[in-house]
């Protein structure tokens, strides 16, 4: 009798220790699972990420750096290779001297990956240097933090030694 109860006892605590565990477990995989509304609140939505990626492109094409500086926050950051601007003036700068001094800018987005209020977009890049003339192609791979609706930091990894859409490989 004393081992029947022993037994009864040790499933029981049992079925409470696995019925503990699986209530866990559902907790933690609905917490996993479920988005915190506050966190959700703060996501912008994939369409405007990739609305101001092409205002950037346009702009970037037609020569606009007050259109390009104004899709950043006041605090935001505009990095390439060499170089890192911060607030809006400082970029607005930078993309007007960028057009002073090159014409004739293609941009071809290639890719745009989007995940929460980041994005990667991977591009091709051509301008012509307006004294010389000369040619610049490059594949472009940016990598944008956005915030309230506006872009808080991007920054650029430039590939001028390959870029695809000016490739002449031989398959």
């Amino acid at each position: 009798m004393w081992k029947k109860n022993k037994k009864v006892k040790y499933n029981k605590i049992m079925i409470l220790i696995l019925g503990g565990i699986s209530v866990i477990v559902i907790n933690i995989e609905k917490a996993i699972t479920t988005p915190d509304p506050v966190i959700m609140s703060n996501i912008i939505s994939p369409v405007l990420i990739r609305s101001l990626i092409e205002q950037a492109k346009d702009s970037w094409i037609n020569g606009n750096a007050e259109s390009f500086a104004a899709l950043f926050t006041s605090d935001g950051e505009f990095i390439v290779p060499g170089n890192r601007w911060k607030g809006q003036q400082a970029i607005k700068q930078a993309a007007a001297d960028f057009a002073n001094n090159t014409s004739s800018v293609k941009i071809e987005i290639h890719r745009i990956i989007i995940e929460g209020n980041q994005a990667v977009v991977e591009w091709y890049w051509e301008d012509t240097a307006k004294v010389t003339g000369q040619k610049s192609p490059a594949d472009d791979a940016i990598v944008i933090d956005f915030v309230d609706d506006k872009i808080k930091r991007w920054r650029e990894y430039i590939d001028t030694k390959t870029p695809l859409s000016n490739s002449t490989q031989k398959g």
